[in-house]
């Protein structure tokens, strides 16, 4: 009779780990796994951005262009991990005639994941405040340079 009561206190609170808290675990794992690999798809997709903005600048900044408008469709996914996403932009620099930095911030609307890129600009840069909406049908970068040598950015798309 003592085995079998032995084998009661040993197998019952195996049956409650196996049935509670196994799953409980599993579903913590998981759940971290995919908020890891929203953010890695998330910050590669703010890298592609900011680059796509740096090379339009690199296209724009040359003497032979005087004036000109150009659009630019969003080159990023619609969603990330299913979720849309905001993507916002602000400009900044150590003094007035230096470089320019536009950082790029793309959030996910509904979870709250945050990726932020860097594009690194002359001083001819001016920011249109902005923000674009991964699921506008109008997601689009938007350049304009004037005679002056200006060059502005805004988003397209907040939709």
């Amino acid at each position: 009779m003592t085995n079998v009561t032995i084998e009661y206190v040993i197998l019952i609170p195996l049956l409650f780990t196996q049935v509670i808290v196994f799953p409980l675990v599993a579903s913590t794992v998981t759940s971290n796994w995919q908020d890891s690999q929203r953010d890695v798809v998330l910050q590669d997709a703010a890298n592609h951005l900011a680059s796509t903005i740096q090379q339009l600048y690199l296209t724009l900044n040359r003497d032979e262009i005087l004036e000109c408008t150009v659009t630019q469709a969003s080159p990023v996914p619609v969603t990330v991990g299913s979720y849309p996403y905001t993507v916002t932009g602000s400009l900044s620099s150590i003094s007035e005639d230096s470089t320019r930095f536009l950082s790029v911030t793309l959030i996910l609307d509904e979870v709250g994941n945050r990726a932020t890129a860097s594009a690194v600009l002359g001083p001819n840069v001016a920011w249109a405040e902005s923000s674009m909406r991964s699921t506008s049908n109008d997601a689009c970068i938007q350049v304009q340079k004037f005679s002056n040598g200006t060059i502005v950015f805004s988003f397209g798309g907040s939709d």
